[in-house]
This record gives structure tokens, C-alpha cells and sequence, in this order.
């Protein structure tokens, strides 16, 4: 259970603060002051992720007070060196490298040994005022609707990791766990002429995949490998998006020989449990992980959503105003629940 306060006057600036496991207040906050080329954001809209709720409930250690949020769009009020005008509508890169590291050099700044992410190791969106670093500000075009506009940072990481490992026409994906990121994974893979298999133990999340592209879907009642074969055959890309061991296996057993596994879900540190280690070797597969975006990832979504090949309405699970913020993170922990949104 979240326990909130809430300590505003009328007309001043406020943020939702984590001061400890399960404790958000939402509190007055001083005037955000960008730096020497920053770009200064009004925030619009936030939304909760995992990260949020591991976070929030402690497992993920931050410093407290932390503001939280990683998942951003608000509109420049200071435009810093970016290029563009105030009143752009602006998405946020939420990662923090540090440009000097091999990673960084590599241009692989999304796993820089030295960086960060917005709402934990630096505060984030769910705060009035916003300023980051101009460079991590994305214009999105007037046909995105910026109310909904924070899952094309979710949508940017799905894009990194299918183009870690691409996917071709005509080969079967399926996609394990249909959350958020497996909803738009099956979306990903359908615009690449894939057939794509749906599998969750949920009936509402399947008749949703269905209707986002997904050709088949399957219940996963540990059964689901016998009906993945019957109603596809052999299946050349797994992507596993529930992010425990289990379904990791799972995700082993279900490639061909040969085939290739996208471990794309966050296993904690203390997770336990077993995989079918001989599979792997006795198929020689692939098996790749996928990790936060790259600044080139997040033009490509943004162009997904505006031409409408990829659709984020159907995965709002609810909405919820910055004052309602522990509301909103108690829906979203609950289970079943798509994307919660935090309208600032």
C-alpha cells in the first residue's frame, strides 16, 4: 500500500517525491533552472514502468527524496541548444552517459559504465518543471498525441533490441509475456512481415495482440509449446518480455535449432531458478540482450507512432493527475495492468 500526502498551495510548482519504500508525497519543489546549453521542459504526461515500481517499493536502491519518472514528454519552455522553439512538444531520453567511457566511444552510450536514468539516479519527470541536458530531447511531430506520447521511450527500447536482432519477412516470432513491451514487440514484428505468436495466460491480452497484429496466440498453461507447433510449426525468434527465469527457459525451448531467443525482460539479481542449458548447446542458439535505446532509436519510434504503424492507445490501462500519483502507482503494481499515466 502507498501512503501520500500532499503538501501544495495553489498556482506553485510542485513534484511527486519517493521518501522511502512505498512512500510518495507530492510536495511544493523549487523553480527548475536549466544549465549552460539545458533545456528547460513543462512536463505534460509520465508514465510508470517496472523500473518505477521496483523503485518505488524499494528493491531498486535510489537516493532519497527521489523524484520518480523516466518516461517523459512536456513542451520547452527553455529551448537550452537544441534547435528547436519554445513550445515544442518534446519526448525525453531518460538515459545519462558519460561520453568518455569504451561504451560511450563505441557509441553504445545506452550502456555507458558510468551512467544513469532519470527518476533514479537523478530525479525525474513527475515534477512541473524539468531540465535536462539538450541533447536528449526529441521534437515529436503535431500528429502525436502527447498525452500519450511517454511510451515511445518504451517503444524506443523494443526498437534497440529487434534491431540487435533484426527480424525477416516471413519468419515465425513469438513473443512470450504480452505487458506493455510484448504488446509492442508483436507490433514491431508484424511490420516486419513476420508471423507472430502471441502467448500470455491472459484471454484480454491475447484478444489485444490479435488486434495489434499478432496472427496466433496461445495460452501459457505449460502446454504452450505443443500448441505454438501445431498452429505454426517451428518458431525462429523467441522474444521474452516477462522478465523471470521460467519464461526465460521457456523462451529455450520454444526456438528451433538454430534459432534465436531475445532475452529482452529484466531478471532481477536474486531471481533463481533453472534453464535447459543442453538446448542451448544442442540448438546453437542465439540468445541476445537488449538494453535502455540509443539516441537513433528514439527518431525511428517517434516516426512508428506518428505514421500510425505502431499504436499506443489500446495499451493505456488508465490515467491519473500528478496529485492522484500514489493512486496511480497502486493500479499499476496491480496485476493485468497496461500502462498507467500521470498527467502533470
Amino acid at each position: 500500500m502507498y501512503r501520500a500526502s500532499c503538501g501544495i498551495e495553489g498556482g506553485l510548482l510542485k513534484a511527486a517525491t519517493l521518501d522511502g519504500p512505498d512512500l510518495i508525497q507530492v510536495r511544493t519543489t523549487d523553480d527548475a533552472r536549466a544549465g549552460d546549453g539545458d533545456a528547460l521542459i513543462r512536463v505534460v504526461a509520465v508514465g510508470i514502468c517496472g523500473t518505477d515500481l521496483s523503485i518505488a517499493h524499494g528493491k531498486i536502491p535510489v537516493a532519497y527524496p527521489r523524484v520518480l519518472g523516466h518516461e517523459i514528454v512536456g513542451e520547452l519552455t527553455g529551448s537550452g541548444t537544441t534547435g528547436l522553439t519554445t513550445g515544442t512538444t518534446v519526448l525525453v531520453d531518460p538515459g545519462l552517459s558519460c561520453g568518455r567511457c569504451t561504451q560511450c566511444r563505441e557509441g553504445r552510450s545506452n550502456i555507458c559504465t558510468r551512467g544513469g536514468l532519470l527518476g533514479r539516479d537523478a530525479d525525474g519527470g513527475l515534477r512541473d518543471l524539468l531540465s535536462v541536458p539538450s541533447t536528449h530531447v526529441h521534437a515529436l511531430p503535431g500528429s502525436v498525441d502527447a498525452a500519450i506520447a511517454p511510451m515511445i521511450q518504451v517503444l524506443a527500447t523494443c526498437v534497440h533490441a529487434q534491431r540487435l536482432m533484426p527480424i525477416g519477412p516471413g519468419e515465425t516470432v513469438a513473443v512470450l509475456g504480452l505487458g506493455v513491451t510484448g504488446l509492442l514487440h508483436v507490433q514491431l514484428a508484424a511490420q516486419r512481415g513476420a508471423t507472430v505468436v502471441g502467448i500470455t495466460r491472459s484471454a484480454e491480452k491475447r484478444s489485444l495482440a490479435e488486434a495489434l497484429g499478432a496472427d496466433v496466440t496461445v495460452t501459457a498453461d505449460g502446454d504452450e509449446i505443443l500448441a505454438v507447433a501445431d498452429a505454426v510449426g517451428e518458431v525462429d525468434v523467441v522474444i521474452e518480455c516477462a522478465g523471470v527465469v521460467p519464461t526465460l527457459a521457456r523462451s529455450i525451448e520454444l526456438a528451433r535449432v538454430g534459432g534465436r531467443v531475445l532475452a529482452f525482460g529484466t531478471i532481477g539479481h536474486a531471481a533463481e531458478g533453472s534453464l535447459p542449458y543442453y538446448d542451448i548447446y544442442y540448438k546453437e542458439l542465439s540468445i541476445v540482450g537488449a538494453r535502455s535505446a540509443q539516441p537513433g532509436d528514439f527518431g525511428a519510434a517517434i516516426a512508428m507512432v506518428a505514421s500510425g504503424r505502431v499504436q499506443l492507445e489500446p495499451l493505456v490501462s488508465a490515467r491519473f493527475a500528478l496529485d492522484d500519483v500514489a493512486t496511480a502507482f497502486e493500479t499499476a503494481s496491480a496485476s493485468g495492468a497496461l500502462k498507467v499515466l500521470v498527467d502533470v
